[in-house]
This record gives structure tokens, C-alpha cells and sequence, in this order.
């Protein structure tokens, strides 16, 4: 059974995909405290592992049309990592990010039966911040639960050779983190491609998603390059877009018009010294 805590806006899975909790009220905070109009799901691991009956397992190699590597991201420099622990609290709300301390942030959500992960976040940095000292800054801030989570990936890993699905497939948002939304929502569609005969590719890597996660790439770098004080400006101009410029970034994996429209907003709401570390 998977271990790792898997999170994802409601809006991105499909309709039958699992979840164990869902929070209806979601929070960020930059400079200022931002309610964010989306509902945010933990996905239920168990559920995950139930296939359905057509599906069938096998336990060795047979020759096939085709076979995908689904085993999880490449090396990259850049990584995202995370120490969280799990407390005893009621609260049913979601902070996806809140930066009022520092370059790294904090994380909460709920898991359900009276249990919240809490998790000191490193966006993303070149090379990863070390678990120890993430470890160091969570224990700072509260008492260390029964149950840890250590959080480590790739955030510029190539995409493997040949077909890939996933991870391997280079499907983690560059600025975000998140992939397993998006594996859920392709994975029917790829499959219906092989039944038909067509090309899989196709469906994994469209012209326009690639030119979105070009442009999320750059994303990355303007945010490697930023200092705590102008990482959280930058988080208070994004949290202050129009939501449906938000979820174009966040969540348009082809959606190429809605991510430069939001990466154009952001660009002109910043002050000049902002500006400069976001052009190169």
C-alpha cells in the first residue's frame, strides 16, 4: 500500500476517482490570508489499488503493442521536499501554503478520524533542502506525532525514453508538485487509444501541453531565483488573480491561452524589482 498522503483539487479528478476526505474551505497565506473557491480531496490509497474487473495483472513479461514506463520521475536537480507529521485535530479545512515564516512554507490538510497532516514545505530549490533541517523547522513550530512523512522529488526531470506514463512521462507540474491528478484523468483515455489503434502519444504529449510545460518551466526558474521576502510577494500578486487565471496555471495542462494569460497578469501586477528576477 502507497504511504505517501496524495492531494489534488477536486476539479482535476475524474469523477470516480477515490477520495478519503474533501475540504471545502481552502486557505493561502502570502502577505495577506486568501480563500481560494475550490474544494480539495486526499485521495483514498486503498480505493486507489482496487482495479476493476477487466483489468488483469500479470506477473511476468508478454510480448505486447505496447508497454509504458510508469515507474516514477527521473532524476532532476530541482527538487521539492517536505518533513510533515500527523497531529489530532477536528479541522476539516485545507492551507495549501502558508508563507508567513520564512522560505519554506507550511502545509495542512486533513486525513479524516480526528487526524491533520502538517507538513514543512520546500516549494522547490536546486539542490532540494535537506530533510534534516525541514525536520528542524517543523519540530520548531509543534511537537512531533507518532507518524512521519518525508517528501522528496524531482521537479525538472526529463522525460524517460520511449513511452512513459506519469512521472516518468514528465507529467509533475514544474511549480507545483502535482502529477497524480493528471495520470488519473489521462490513463482512460490513453488506454481507449490503444484499443482504437491509435497513437498513445498523442494523448500523453499533445503539441499544446508541451508548450504549456515549457512555459511552467520558466515558471520554475523565476521561482529558484526568488529570496523568502519576494517569494511571498510573488504568492500574494498569484493568490490575488482572478481564479479562473489561477486554475489555468494550476491545473490547464494544455490549456496554453488561460497559463500565458495568468503568467501575463502576474507580470504586470509585479513592482520592477519583482520584474526582473521573472524575465530572463
Amino acid at each position: 500500500m502507497w504511504t505517501a498522503t496524495y492531494g489534488a483539487w477536486a476539479d482535476e479528478l475524474p469523477p470516480d476517482a477515490p477520495a478519503a476526505v474533501t475540504s471545502t474551505v481552502v486557505r493561502v497565506y502570502a502577505r495577506e490570508e486568501h480563500l481560494i473557491p475550490r474544494s480539495y480531496v486526499v485521495l483514498d490509497n486503498a480505493r486507489l489499488h482496487e482495479l476493476p474487473s477487466s483489468v488483469t495483472v500479470l506477473k511476468q513479461p508478454v510480448e505486447a503493442r505496447y508497454t509504458f514506463n510508469a515507474t516514477g520521475a527521473r532524476k532532476g536537480r530541482a527538487e521539492q521536499t517536505a518533513v510533515g507529521t500527523v497531529i489530532e485535530s477536528d479541522s476539516t479545512e485545507t492551507t495549501l501554503m502558508d508563507w508567513r515564516d520564512g522560505d519554506t512554507f507550511l502545509y495542512k490538510v486533513p486525513l479524516g478520524g480526528n487526524r491533520v497532516l502538517v507538513e514543512e514545505t520546500c516549494l522547490a530549490r536546486r539542490p532540494g533542502m535537506p530533510l534534516s533541517e525541514l525536520r528542524r523547522r517543523l519540530h520548531a513550530r509543534l511537537a512531533p506525532g507518532a507518524h512521519e512523512e518525508r517528501v522528496r522529488f524531482p521537479l525538472d526531470a526529463p522525460r524517460s525514453g520511449g513511452l512513459a506514463f506519469g512521472a516518468s512521462a514528465g507529467f509533475i507540474h514544474p511549480g507545483t508538485g502535482y502529477s497524480v491528478a493528471t495520470s488519473l484523468t489521462l490513463a482512460p483515455a490513453v488506454a481507449q487509444a490503444v484499443r482504437a489503434g491509435e497513437d498513445p502519444r498523442r494523448v500523453i504529449w499533445p503539441h499544446s501541453a508541451r508548450i504549456v510545460q515549457a512555459l511552467r518551466r520558466r515558471g520554475l526558474e523565476a521561482l529558484l531565483r526568488l529570496n523568502a521576502d519576494e517569494t511571498r510577494d510573488f504568492f500574494e500578486l498569484f493568490f490575488r488573480l482572478d481564479v479562473d487565471l489561477q486554475r489555468a496555471y494550476l491545473s490547464g495542462r494544455d490549456d496554453v491561452k488561460g497559463t500565458a494569460a495568468a503568467m501575463t497578469a502576474l507580470f504586470a501586477a509585479a513592482p520592477l524589482r519583482l520584474r526582473k528576477k521573472l524575465i530572463f
